[in-house]
């Protein structure tokens, strides 16, 4: 199996075009310890032909462009035969209307972020004029039933989704009030050696599922958005903290970092969709080593993994 991250940043990439923050100001200006990163996504492939993108970010035409395996090998096509969703945020789905000379196209999701996709954010209605996104479902596992599924171009692999505790998009009439099926992770199975990745870009709280699913991955690549809750408040460049947007902050005692440590020495943990404050985004900075004393991996654009 395959896995390769198309884009580590949270919305907005990094830098960011209208911000002027610290890691911002350095990348713009070339810093060799501040690498830039497009909107978080990955790409999955059985055969190294054949890709589910997971994730539609609006940096899909650089993020094709940059990765020569995605590449049209006919007059017209590309690597790209699916997208599955895990939610409905804007840095995840816009892509879509970027990949619409590609329609009809397989989009999997669940009924939460297909109903947001229809009325809030109307993209499934829109597309239609270009032959449409064509609507697989999907269910999702809880604490008493595991529901695996397969996608039909990704031989010998399984996956199972299951929900995470984060938030609804803003223009979701749930946002405040999320409900499951607003976020979900996605535990892979490469059935052929066994090995399994467990994605989980939206992990904004842990529950019993989704610490059963990380731990029992073999990678865990999960969400790294701010270094401390009140990261954007302090540098003045938002108002509101992680908690309230449905992030999990890496630093704290109930922070992703900690969450991360009781895991089998044998995880391999990544950290993703970063936003541009984040100070481990400066790879010589406090924030950094600490992630590398604890043997977490920062992902960045072109990332490659075989499982």
């Amino acid at each position: 199996m395959h896995v390769l991250v198309l884009g580590a940043a949270a919305g907005g990439g990094f830098p960011q075009w209208n911000c002027n923050c610290p890691n911002c100001h350095r990348a713009r200006r070339g810093s060799v310890h501040h690498w830039p990163r497009t909107q978080s996504s990955i790409a999955l492939s059985a055969d190294g032909k054949r890709w589910l993108l997971c994730n539609a970010s609006p940096d899909i035409r650089a993020q094709l462009h940059a990765n020569p395996a995605l590449w049209p090998s006919e007059l017209r096509g590309s690597g790209i035969h699916g997208v599955l969703l895990v939610d409905a945020q804007i840095d995840h789905v816009t892509g879509l209307l970027s990949l619409r000379e590609g329609c009809p196209l397989d989009v999997w999701c669940t009924p939460n972020v297909h109903s947001d996709l229809t009325s809030g954010f109307p993209l499934f209605p829109m597309l239609d004029h270009w032959g449409g996104l064509r609507w697989q479902p999907i269910e999702l596992s809880d604490e008493r039933t595991v529901t695996e599924f397969a996608i039909p171009f990704l031989t010998d692999i399984s996956l199972t989704a299951f929900a995470l505790h984060s938030n609804a998009p803003p223009y979701s009439p749930r946002r405040g009030t999320p409900s499951c099926g607003d976020n979900l992770g996605l535990f892979i199975v490469n059935r052929q050696t066994g090995q399994s990745l467990c994605y989980a870009p939206g992990l904004g709280q842990p529950t019993p599922l989704a610490m059963r699913f990380l731990a029992a991955a073999d990678v865990v690549m999960v969400d790294g958005t701010l270094w401390t809750d009140d990261e954007m408040q302090t540098l003045g460049v938002g108002s509101a903290t992680g908690q309230q947007m449905g992030h999990l902050a890496l630093d704290g005692p109930n922070g992703m970092m900690a969450l991360l440590d009781p895991l089998p020495k044998r995880t391999r943990r990544i950290v993703t969709h970063i936003n541009n404050t984040n100070p481990i985004l400066d790879d010589q900075s406090q924030a950094a080593s600490a992630l590398k004393a604890a043997r977490i991996d920062i992902a960045y654009d072109g990332m490659q993994l075989t499982l």
